[in-house]
Formats: C-alpha cells, sequence, structure tokens
C-alpha cells in the first residue's frame, strides 16, 4: 500500500496559488484580507440585528452596495470606518510587521 503524502497549508497554497511575492499569491491574499474585512462587517450588522437595507439607510447607501462591501468588494479605508461608526462600534487599525492591515 502506497504512503499517503500530507501537505501543510502553505504547501498547498504555494502549489495551487503560486510561492509568496509573486503577484498570484499578492492578488489572493489581498482579496482574502478584503473578504474577511467584508464578513466582520456583516458579522458586526447582524450582531446589530439590523438588515442590509437597515444599514444602508443609515449610512446613506443602497442595499446593494451593503452587499458589495460584505462581499469584499467596493471597500475603502473611510467606508469600513464609516460603516463601524454607525453601528456604534469603534474601529481600530493594526499594521503589523509584515505590512498586512487588519480591523479590530
Amino acid at each position: 500500500m502506497k504512503e499517503m503524502k500530507f501537505y501543510t497549508q502553505e504547501e498547498v497554497e504555494d502549489l495551487l496559488i503560486g510561492k509568496k511575492g509573486t503577484p498570484e499569491r499578492d492578488r489572493y491574499e489581498e482579496q482574502l484580507d478584503l473578504f474577511l474585512i467584508g464578513d466582520a462587517i456583516k458579522q458586526a450588522r447582524q450582531a446589530k440585528n439590523l438588515t442590509q437595507e437597515d444599514l444602508g439607510k443609515l449610512v446613506g447607501v443602497q442595499k446593494a452596495q451593503i452587499s458589495r462591501i460584505e462581499n469584499g468588494k467596493n471597500l475603502t479605508f473611510a467606508t469600513v470606518i464609516k460603516l463601524f461608526k454607525a453601528m456604534g462600534l469603534s474601529a481600530r487599525l493594526e499594521v503589523d510587521s509584515l505590512g498586512k492591515i487588519a480591523l479590530c
């Protein structure tokens, strides 16, 4: 019986997406970061029992725009801060040693 080879997540990403520092990997990681920020906004909205339409009214945009934001599209720092403020939440920006940005 042939022995199974196990791969780490990093090895799989290197094989399927590209090695760290390549344009393909940089794009993937950027899209993942934007998706995670959008998901954090969605979770915060749901925790406040707001619909996308409710949140849109608070910040003066349509429900469709909130949907795009929650899916990691059309995200800017100004928009993220505006959304968190509209929900009465504080947002803190942290930049780690690798230059990645996280909202806390």
